[in-house]
């Protein structure tokens, strides 16, 4: 079995309920966690300790409240208001959970399926997206994360160029794929509104509604966009159901030759946000 996880957010008790009620086993099954590990939840160690546990079973994305934690970590960002990073902060193995983080992926494949965090643009393929997920990956796992980080936050380049080099290449890269929602018809993305897909700014729409896009025809299963909702389409999943904000977290089996989708409730509530 082949399982997608939307946001878990460090609600490790939905979590740990959601696999078993897919029957899911380390042993037979793969499990892919399309990002946001932590952040806003209750129990962020939880599920980084379940989701190490599993070993090559489990392929994890990083999202924008991953990217969040290593700059935080690092000291180039004061943590957020609402954010619930100390007990990964504090921990004893602070810097073991910090490395683990640098080695997770930016975007995957299984099962035919293109895997990531937020969105792709128009303008990148599949195989296109796969190589600049693994530029960003090498950076992380090297001494250029340094210079990075404090260089990550902002929204500009919005559009993209094969011709972008260095911090702006990455930065791009990053925002694309952990924060794209809406984007125009050239593929010049918005990153200001959270909103549903009704909610586009004048002139955008939803980024896999780009008729011209170049993965229209990859199944893509994306996570990120807790106000879109469950969005289950032959070849689009978007499994990011708000659990964090007192939703669901949601599981979608992608082999077989059957869809199965799988939901738990989240005891955890709070302001819908990123």
């Amino acid at each position: 079995m082949h399982l997608l996880i939307g946001d878990p957010q460090g609600c490790s008790a939905a979590l740990n309920r959601l696999l078993d009620a897919a029957g899911f086993s380390p042993s037979r099954d793969s499990l892919h966690v399309l990002g946001d590990l932590v952040n806003r939840g209750p129990d962020n160690l939880g599920v980084l300790e379940r989701l190490r546990a599993l070993g090559g079973a489990a392929t994890c994305l990083l999202g924008n409240h991953d990217f969040h934690l290593l700059a935080v970590a690092a000291g180039v960002r004061p943590p957020h208001r609402g954010d619930t990073l100390h007990d990964v902060l504090q921990s004893p193995e602070r810097d073991g959970w910090i490395d683990w983080l640098r080695h997770c992926k930016m975007a995957d494949r299984a099962h035919g399926w293109l895997l990531v965090h937020a969105g792709v643009p128009p303008q990148w393929s599949a195989e296109q997206t796969l190589a600049l997920a693994a530029e960003v990956e090498a950076m992380l796992r090297s001494e250029q994360l340094a210079a990075f980080l404090p260089r990550m936050y902002g929204n500009e380049p919005a559009r993209w160029s094969d011709a972008l080099q260095g911090l702006d290449r990455w930065r791009a890269v990053v925002n694309a794929l952990t924060r794209i929602r809406f984007c125009t018809d050239d593929g010049t993305m918005d990153f200001t509104v959270k909103d549903s897909a009704a909610a586009a700014p004048p002139g955008h729409r939803p980024w896999y509604d780009i008729a011209s896009r170049r993965t229209r025809h990859v199944p893509v299963a994306f996570g990120h966009w807790s106000t879109l909702g469950l969005l289950d389409r032959p070849d689009l999943l978007s499994l990011d159901t708000g659990c964090v904000w007192g939703g669901a977290l949601s599981a979608a089996r992608i082999d077989g030759g059957r869809r199965e989708v799988f939901q738990v409730r989240c005891a955890q509530a709070s302001r819908p946000g990123a």
